[in-house]
């Protein structure tokens, strides 16, 4: 395997729960439709699968049900798993609860995915994939950062690093923190995220601040879109407007689309533009790993008038063959 994108965060079964209003204390609500699926680090490398880019899943895999489970959705999804050594433990999960507005609440389990040591880093020949994929999620927990961080340290380029530190970025250790932020060559943050890191409310000024000393951050704001910082420059990025059911997994469907735009050949600002239009659209499903495919994500920039240019380069066949631009 060489070039593509190899994610190195964890996947978990995300266990999704419908409900009308979230439950006071004591208090039992029902869920019309309940959902278990791949979640977590699976979310943003199927996004870039079903939108072109070659993907390997770089994280661990445990024993049991819901690793079973995992696995049997990364196949189904033509995504590679590097390495074969499986975690005598099973997969964590997430309880996913989401109310009638589209927003969600979560409740953790920490399973196989935090199981990851020095081994199984080296075992990844990272150097051969043109893009790597980190989230917060593999640095706040003790024992996994102790394997992260001096790996990242060390870690040569290539992979180029896009780092998401997640809702988890108050409670990363600012030394594992530090070393992941001085090692990425992208970051991608929500505002309440971007505003933690940089104590700037402004999302345009804490993109420009992230994306300080790197090739680039983007600041993400839902149903606004994305602030793209390059260099000194910070573009506003409109947004789509749906209807949304469930905003589960669209920072991480956003990600995926961005990284798949630019191994694409695409530049960042229509990366940005395919990216907006992904998350928008998996907001308009339940679950969290309901990215729609390039198809789809054309027919709605199709939609609202916009044409993206043509890649710079021709390595996706499905660029050409899809939309012809």
């Amino acid at each position: 395997m060489s070039g593509g994108l190899l994610q190195l965060s964890g996947i978990v079964v995300d266990l999704v729960h419908r409900v009308d209003h979230l439950p006071a204390a004591g208090e039992e609500v029902e869920t019309p439709s309940p959902l278990i699926t791949a979640g977590g680090g699976f979310n943003a490398m199927v996004t870039a699968k079903r939108l072109g880019a070659v993907v390997t899943y770089g994280g661990t895999l445990g024993t049991g049900n819901f690793a079973d489970r995992i696995e049997q959705q990364l196949a189904a999804e033509s995504i590679c798993v590097a390495g074969g050594r499986r975690i005598a433990i099973d997969q964590g999960t997430c309880t996913v609860i989401v109310d009638r507005s589209g927003e969600r609440s979560f409740i953790s389990y920490h399973g196989a995915e935090r199981r990851v040591d020095a081994a199984h880093l080296e075992s990844l020949s990272a150097s051969s994939y043109d893009w790597a994929l980190l989230t917060g999620y593999s640095l706040f927990k003790a024992e996994s950062a102790a394997a992260f961080v001096p790996w990242l340290a060390a870690l040569g380029t290539p992979p180029k690093l896009f780092f998401d530190p997640g809702p988890t970025v108050a409670n990363i250790p600012k030394p594992a923190l530090k070393v992941a932020m001085r090692r990425a060559q992208w970051l991608s943050a929500n505002t309440k995220e971007a505003e933690i890191m940089t104590g700037d409310t402004s999302p345009a000024a804490a993109a420009q601040q992230l994306a300080h000393g790197r090739e680039g951050a983007l600041v993400r704001a839902g149903a606004d879109g994305c602030w793209l910082a390059t260099g000194r420059a910070v573009t506003h990025v409109p947004g789509f407007r749906v209807r949304c059911v469930d905003s589960n997994g669209a920072g991480d469907t956003h990600d995926g689309a961005f990284l798949a735009g630019l191994i694409a050949g695409h530049d960042p600002v229509d990366a940005a533009v395919l990216a907006n239009a992904a998350a928008a659209l998996s907001t308009t499903r339940i679950g969290p790993a309901t990215s729609p495919d390039l198809e789809e994500t054309h027919r709605l920039l199709d939609r609202n008038g916009i044409t993206l240019k043509k890649p710079a380069t021709g390595s996706e066949m499905a660029w050409m063959g899809i939309t012809g631009r």
